[in-house]
């Protein structure tokens, strides 16, 4: 099963599992049922930017650990600053 499939048949599931809970068709308390259910895809939402926020302000902390990745980075960065110094802009 290629990755597409599974994030699709994940997409299906959860989404099916939602719709059940929204629609009423499990017991769910009348405070849960109105109160909870339908903020969850609102909920789902926030928690994903900010687990995403989090992995990229990790990315960021910990870029100087991959020592090969920040040594091309900073020569492809010397070589733009050359090819830019060619046309006359000033860079520094």
């Amino acid at each position: 099963m290629t990755r597409a499939q599974q994030t699709i048949s994940l997409a299906l599931l959860v989404s099916s599992f939602y719709l059940s809970l929204y629609l009423g068709l499990f017991p769910l308390p009348p405070a849960v049922q109105e109160a909870i259910v339908p903020v969850l895809p609102f909920w789902f939402l926030v928690s994903f930017g900010a687990w995403l926020l989090f992995r990229l302000g990790w990315g960021l902390l910990t870029f100087r650990d991959t020592p090969d990745a920040y040594a091309e980075l900073m020569e492809e960065i010397k070589m733009a600053k050359a090819d830019l110094r060619t046309k006359g802009v000033d860079v520094d």
